[in-house]
């Protein structure tokens, strides 16, 4: 019979499973187990939990084989009371050394952010398997602290003298260090796992190609997809799809669609990959044709793609064409979420339709988040509208009162107002809060490595040379008419005191840096990790006229391609 119950769960019957254990008027341990394992394997959780209360209830004792499905859904609940106090039945059970117990309590702790008590536990092994040297590195990558987990990485390696930890080891490294932003780092260890010839997994693959895309290096991009392509996940959907989203966010939409079209079988989840690659690109047109080629392939719309669509007509202007698609998500029953109501808020706003968008945040609903009033306060900001800012802010110190950002956003639309005693009021708040803005830097790839500045970055080797640069584009500038936006110093200085500080920039010196340490007609690569401001990014556009060159920003927001004088944002970003 308990293989009957078992048979069931496997094939998804649990309803069939669970008839057959209600037959039994006293089950057994064996009985209990299977019932047990047969929920957690289902992935109902809360049901393996009730299942094993009722079992003590009746007096049933419970095994080693019991509590490892109960733990694994502990896990999953993420519920560190009832964490807890199974262990402390585990104690009292006399499980406390069963080395499958102990696995299951080390992987809880850590994936419910108790590092500390899983490392107590581990350290409480005496037969450490390769179980459980996976789950205290996978916990402490996940929870933030990859140096420790490389640490103990190296402990692993010399310690059963191991020359190749295997892959879910390497797994939990890579996506660690990518996860807790050092995505460097993760693509380190990738080419150092397989210059050891260890052959990584899809999982191990997607891993990397998503750390590639945050460090987004165009060259790292494309030996990455060479990689894929020699390797036996060149067919693979989801690292494909990882591909997209890398070179997109690497600034090359072209190399993006390139992968895209060379994949015959799409999901809708690559589809929407490539849109919102478009629409971090402004290419609203080309994500709204490619939207309607998805349709005709009979691939329906998600709600991600929607929002990619939304971000697509925003960094273009769509306004109409971007409410008309937020209209449509009711025709696949996709229920909009505070991510796509910001959207709106931002297209309108953004648009100078401050009114339409206060009105249609009244009418949403559901609560207005984070994001919402995120983007009607970047929008009070571009329009100088300090009352509606005003609330807008307050409703954000509401909602998430640490957050640096919000109150640097509050305290520019003062500044760009000239009300300074306002921008002295935030930045009191904001030190008594302990909050310190966000240092501004930009980075620069030249042959392969990538240099990074920040305001007035004086630092570098070449930096007499580098200055010399900004100084000759400076004089290039005035000569062709150029007039700096002194608005965009948000400190109450004089003419000639906003005029250098503008450009010193990190962005500015970034480009300086660029034109000196590359051919003629190279076209120069750049991530900020703040919104570029209004003079810098008139400043680029006319400096890409003047030295003939195409030069790629990437800032908060999206991308900027400066050519001829010109930029792909058409001025609206």
């Amino acid at each position: 019979m308990t293989k009957l119950v078992n048979g069931s769960s496997n094939l998804g019957q649990i309803w069939y499973a669970r008839k057959l254990f209600d037959e039994f008027c006293e089950p057994d341990v064996f009985m209990w187990n299977a019932i047990i394992r047969s929920y957690s394997r289902n992935n109902m959780f809360r049901d393996t939990v009730e299942m094993y209360k009722w079992m003590r209830w009746t007096g049933v004792r419970p095994d080693g084989f019991t509590f490892p499905y109960v733990l694994k859904a502990c896990t999953e609940l993420l519920d560190f009371g009832l964490s807890r106090l199974i262990h402390g039945q585990i104690i009292r059970y006399g499980f406390g050394s069963d080395v499958f117990v102990q696995n299951g309590l080390v992987a809880l702790y850590a994936k419910c952010g108790h590092i500390s008590v899983a490392k107590v536990v581990f350290d409480g092994l005496y037969d450490r398997t390769i179980v459980s040297w996976t789950s205290i590195i996978s916990g402490y990558a996940q929870n933030g602290e990859a140096m420790e987990a490389l640490r103990m990485f190296i402990a692993r390696s010399f310690f059963d003298q191991m020359e190749t930890p295997n892959v879910i080891m390497w797994n939990a490294m890579i996506s660690g260090y990518a996860k807790n932003g050092h995505a460097e780092e993760a693509v380190d260890l990738f080419r150092y796992m397989i210059s050891r010839n260890i052959k990584p997994d899809s999982v191990t693959v997607r891993s990397a190609v998503l750390a590639s895309a945050q460090v987004g290096s165009l060259e790292l991009a494309r030996w990455m997809d060479d990689y894929v392509s020699k390797s036996k996940y060149g067919g693979d959907i989801f690292v494909n799809t990882a591909l997209i989203d890398m070179y997109a966010k690497c600034g090359s939409v072209e190399s993006a669609r390139m992968v895209f079209d060379r994949n015959s079988d799409k999901d809708v989840v690559m589809w929407s990959a490539m849109i919102m690659g478009y629409g971090l690109h402004g290419q609203g047109w080309e994500a709204i044709k490619l939207y309607h080629a998805m349709k005709q392939a009979r691939v329906f719309p998600n709600d991600v793609t929607f929002i990619g669509l939304l971000t697509a007509c925003n960094h273009s202007g769509l306004v109409k064409e971007g409410w008309e698609l937020f209209h449509c998500m009711k025709d696949f029953e996709i229920e909009p979420r505070n991510e796509h109501y910001s959207c709106v808020v931002d297209l309108l706003g953004r648009a100078g339709y401050l009114g339409q968008a206060c009105a249609f945040i009244i009418k949403m609903p559901i609560e207005p988040g984070v994001s919402v009033w995120g983007a009607l306060l970047s929008a009070c900001k571009i329009h100088r509208c300090v009352s509606l800012g005003e609330h807008a802010a307050k409703k954000l110190f509401s909602l998430d009162p640490y957050n640096t950002g919000h109150y640097v956003q509050l305290s520019n639309l003062y500044a760009s107002s000239r009300l300074w005693d306002c921008v002295a009021r935030v930045r009191v708040l904001m030190r008594e809060k302990g909050l310190n803005k966000d240092l501004g830097y930009s980075v620069i790839e030249i042959n392969g490595k990538l240099q990074a500045f920040h305001v007035g970055d004086n630092s570098h080797p070449m930096a007499k040379e580098i200055f010399n640069e900004l100084q000759r584009l400076e004089r290039r500038l005035k000569e062709v008419g150029f007039v700096p936006h002194t608005e965009s110093v948000l400190h109450d200085l004089n003419y000639e005191e906003k005029e250098e500080n503008l450009s010193f920039h990190s962005e500015r010196i970034a480009v300086a840096f660029g034109l000196i340490s590359t051919a003629p007609g190279t076209t120069l690569r750049i991530t900020k990790n703040l919104r570029a401001c209004v003079n810098c990014h008139s400043a680029i556009k006319l400096i890409s006229k003047l030295v003939e060159r195409e030069i790629i920003v990437r800032d908060a927001n999206r991308f900027h391609h400066f050519k001829d004088g010109l930029c792909s944002c058409g001025d609206y970003w």
